[in-house]
């Protein structure tokens, strides 16, 4: 038996079996209770006739039971038309009166084209029982007619009505899952920044919204899962702060030398994870206003600003290149500066010393960050956006989170992100927002 994915698929397949079947058999039935209606008719005919001839019936005074016919219906019942006949007995059996000649033996011998009806009438106190039938070789032609071509002209109009009416179904039910499809559009909003939406389920079938119903309550458990997730990392995070800001005050205290150098290298390195651990709990909460705009322009020359002497630090430099025009993009401000920042701090991180990390905006609202470095990976480029995850595992200087805040950022934003290497070496990454007048991109 076929298999259908599709609900609409499986309903149409059946139908049109149902229309098959119908156009088949609706115009038998058809076709029998017509003839059973004409057969009924036709009996009623015969008796109709059987009780004229029956009037016309009596006894005289010799008390024999006689006919008298006017000459239309002799006509009627004449050998030349040959339509009708009629035999009249009497209580015993015998042979009164018949239309035809040669009595009961030629009706013996054309019995079997005959068809007709009977009925019985006491005359004179003499029983007597009057048979009428219809040569059925010689019926009426419209009659014929009608039984001949009642199939193929009913079954020619039963089959274009039985399609409309599958057209007109197809058409009820697309109708009639609207809501389904509706239902279906909602729920592709439905992520990790956005689980307070819900499946609608006003006009959904009664036999849909149980699921529809079921669907939502594990939607409210999933929300206070990950509720209490965001809750957990942001409470997790503030709580570290204070003691990492204690223990560096303590620090400071003590004498100047190489270990305290290390120390502080390591609170600085344990502070940025926290940070960085803050700034995913705020995406997680974080929802957009759709009306938002930002300069992102302004954006990474903010960027640019706050992280060079970081870059001074290391031996490196970094540099704004592309438009110094505005460019005003779909997004939230601080949100985007997030992102830079941490395409810039990892560029720096990896960008060999006296070089420089190029920070490029450009007017379709993108804006590309290259570095020197040794580039990424063929088959890493598709894990470093993940949290958590560092291709050199002896690095300590970092939780791989920075890139995972990236990704974070961009999904929120509707917005692109890629990676590629440089043929001339290093590593290029391309945040694609969506510009104010622009419509949205698709997410990567």
């Amino acid at each position: 038996m076929l298999r259908f994915k599709s609900l609409t698929s499986r309903i149409v397949f059946l139908h049109i079996l149902a229309v098959a079947l119908a156009a088949i058999f609706l115009p038998l039935l058809l076709l029998w209770l017509l003839n059973s209606e004409i057969s009924a008719l036709h009996r009623e005919a015969m008796r109709d006739q059987a009780d004229v001839l029956g009037e016309r019936l009596a006894v005289n005074s010799d008390g024999k039971v006689v006919l008298d016919l006017p000459e239309s219906l002799k006509g009627l019942y004449s050998d030349a038309y040959g339509r009708y006949r009629y035999d009249i007995y009497d209580g015993k059996g015998e042979l009164l009166y018949s239309s035809h000649h040669g009595g009961s033996r030629q009706r013996t011998s054309t019995i079997s084209t005959i068809s007709g009806a009977s009925v019985t009438r006491e005359i004179g106190g003499q029983t007597i029982r009057i048979h009428v039938a219809e040569d059925l070789s010689h019926r009426d032609v419209i009659i014929d007619d009608i039984v001949s071509n009642f199939f193929r002209r009913v079954g020619w109009i039963t089959i274009p009505t039985l399609l409309v009416l599958l057209a007109i179904d197809i058409v009820i039910f697309r109708r009639a899952v609207v809501p389904l499809l509706q239902a279906s559009e909602e729920a592709r909003n439905i992520g990790p920044a956005r689980t307070d939406i819900r499946l609608p389920t006003e006009r959904i079938p009664s036999e849909i919204l149980p699921l529809v119903t079921a669907v939502n309550q594990a939607f409210d458990r999933l929300e206070d899962g990950f509720r209490v997730q965001r809750q957990f990392t942001a409470d997790a995070a503030h709580q570290l702060r204070t003691p990492l800001a204690i223990l560096k005050t303590r620090i400071e205290t003590l004498q100047a030398g190489e270990e305290i150098r290390e120390l502080h290298a390591d609170i600085e390195s344990m502070s940025r994870i926290v940070s960085q651990l803050l700034e995913i709990a705020e995406l997680d909460m974080l929802e957009l206003d759709p009306r938002e705009t930002a300069d992102l322009r302004a954006v990474c020359a903010e960027v640019v600003g706050s992280i060079a002497p970081y870059a001074l630090a290391q031996g490196k430099d970094i540099a704004l290149r592309g438009t110094d025009d505005a460019v005003p993009v779909h997004g939230n401000a601080a949100m985007l500066q997030r992102a830079v920042f941490n395409l810039a701090e990892n560029a720096i991180k990896y960008t060999a010393e006296a070089t420089c990390v190029d920070v490029e905006v450009r007017e379709d609202g993108s804006v590309r960050v290259r570095d020197c470095g040794p580039g990424i990976p063929q088959g890493e480029q598709g894990l470093i956006f993940q949290r958590f995850w560092r291709g050199d595992r002896r690095r300590t200087d970092g939780a791989g989170l920075g890139l995972a805040i990236v990704r974070g950022v961009a999904s929120d934003h509707a917005a692109t992100v890629e990676v590629e290497n440089l043929p001339s070496g290093g590593a290029q990454f391309t945040l694609g927002f969506r510009l104010a007048d622009a419509a949205p991109r698709q997410p990567a």
